[in-house]
């Protein structure tokens, strides 16, 4: 509780151009035992009289506070300092990548199709850059360097030793997740825009080690999109080799079902065509040449007939043998000589009359012989007629088997074309699993490294020592004024007195 006096000097109005001081001192009260006293009750409650701080309040807190921004300059060079002496340094390297995504075009009609679509290519593109970081890839790199047992990425704790003696594999895997937490960490890439070109970001704390895994990363990653592409055609050639168990049996079944209906019905082909119809072709062809000699020794022999009726087989051509020929020649020689002997001797000498006895029995001998032809060509005339006709009832009865045949034919013709069809899908299916299985022998994938890392010159953390000083220093200088400020406006909502009391 305050006087009157007190209360009243408190609603006095305050001059105008009263100093700071002053009117600091004019919210003092004094009390009984001769200390000072605020009006308000808490310095909470009294936050509002921050707004009345001055320029010479803030100097003055400074220079009160001078020992704790030197303080605070000085812990934080020696924490920086502490920092880069600790700190392990990081050595950044970058690889640049070009992830195409239009596979190389080996085989004809790959299993893969590429989308021509700008939007579908960057998908894929993106799809790779995950691969690239994907542990899959990371795995393989830990089995290639044997990071698992590389001090770097594995950092023993205190317990290490007790651990490896209790269960060796279990410390194994632990280091494994740990070296791959580690790599997941360390590796970082990302595509530029407007392009298919992937920068991948690696660190570790050698220099040659970075280099050495960021190329490693790459090869994993190449062996992985291989790997990727050869599973996947792997299982559809699976898949197809499955299928063509099914379509070997079908094809199996139908070739079967022809030769069965072939077998059946006694249906036989030569070079496609049926035998019936060849046979019968044939028996055509050989019933035209009976016919023919038929003709022939017909007209031989009735011309023959015809010569021995008009008793001309002395002079008929159509009598020819060796015999006939001699005879004729010895009747030449012989009718020269009757003539000779008419001509000397007269027709009752007796060598005239010899002469013509012989002349007789020659043409005796001609008749004779030409009768022996006739009977010749008479036989030869039957067994061309009979020839015939046995080739033309065997040609009447092929024609009526070829018209059988040929209905059945046609449903051997419906057969075969099933067995044809089953074929061809069989053969086209076969032929594809043999290519896509020469496929998984081959890498496809379009990319390309075409910026190799290199070894860093510098470190990429933590900075230089210089830097790290520097801003250790304006660091501790900006938490020392802090702090300084701090403990002055706390003292002055605790004692808000004139700071030139």
């Amino acid at each position: 509780m305050y006087g009157p006096k007190e209360a009243e000097q408190r609603q006095t109005p305050r001059p105008v151009g009263q100093s700071r001081g002053a009117r600091a001192a004019a919210d003092f009260v004094v009390g009984s035992d001769g200390t000072a006293a605020v009006a308000g009750k808490s310095p909470l409650a009294r936050i509002g009289q921050l707004a009345r701080i001055g320029v010479d309040d803030v100097l003055a807190w400074l220079r009160d506070g001078l020992g704790w921004i030197i303080g605070a300059i000085i812990l934080c060079l020696i924490g920086a300092l502490l920092y880069a002496v600790v700190t392990p340094p990081r050595y950044t390297v970058y690889t640049d990548i070009l992830i195409d995504p239009s596979n190389l075009n080996v085989v004809r009609d790959d299993v893969f199709t590429s989308n021509p679509q700008r939007d579908a290519q960057l998908l894929e593109v993106e799809s790779k850059l995950r691969i690239l970081t994907s542990r899959n890839v990371l795995s393989r790199v830990i089995d290639k360097l044997d990071l698992a047992n590389d001090p770097e990425f594995v950092k023993p704790g205190l317990l290490a030793p007790l651990w490896n003696l209790i269960s060796p594999a279990e410390v194994a895997r632990d280091n494994r997740l740990a070296v791959m937490r580690a790599l997941s960490e360390r590796v970082d890439a990302r595509r530029e825009e407007r392009s298919f070109v992937v920068v991948m970001r690696f660190w570790a704390e050698d220099p040659e080690k970075a280099v050495v895994i960021s190329n490693a990363i790459v090869d994993a990653f190449e062996a992985e999109l291989f790997q990727s592409s050869a599973e996947s055609a792997g299982r559809v050639v699976k898949n197809l080799n499955n299928r063509l168990d099914e379509l070997r049996r079908n094809v199996t079944e139908a070739e079967q079902r022809v030769e069965d209906f072939r077998r059946s019905k006694g249906l036989q082909l030569n070079n496609g065509e049926p035998v019936s119809a060849r046979l019968s072709s044939e028996l055509n062809t050989q019933v035209l040449d009976a016919q023919q000699r038929f003709i022939q020794a017909e007209t031989r022999y009735r011309q023959m007939s015809a010569a021995i009726a008009e008793r001309r087989t002395t002079s008929a051509a159509i009598f020819d043998s060796a015999t006939m020929i001699s005879l004729r020649a010895q009747l030449n020689q012989l009718q020269q000589q009757i003539g000779s002997i008419r001509a000397t001797f007269g027709t009752r000498h007796p060598q005239m009359v010899t002469a013509l006895s012989e002349q007789q029995a020659i043409e005796a001998a001609l008749v004779r012989e030409a009768r022996r032809i006739l009977d010749g060509a008479r036989a030869e005339f039957e067994r061309e007629r009979s020839t015939l006709s046995t080739l033309r009832g065997k040609a009447n009865d092929e024609k009526s088997n070829v018209f059988s045949d040929n209905e059945e034919q046609v449903q051997l013709r419906d057969l075969q074309r099933d067995a044809r069809a089953k074929a061809a899908l069989y053969e086209t299916h076969l032929a594809r699993t043999q290519q896509i299985g020469e496929r998984q022998q081959i890498d496809t994938s379009n990319v390309r490294v075409i910026s190799r890392p290199l070894p860093p010159k510098a470190r990429s953390w933590p900075p230089r020592t210089l830097i790290l000083l520097g801003v250790a220093a304006f660091l501790g200088l900006c938490l020392g004024i802090a702090i300084a400020l701090g403990r002055g406006a706390w003292r002055y909502l605790r004692d808000p007195r004139p700071a030139t009391a």
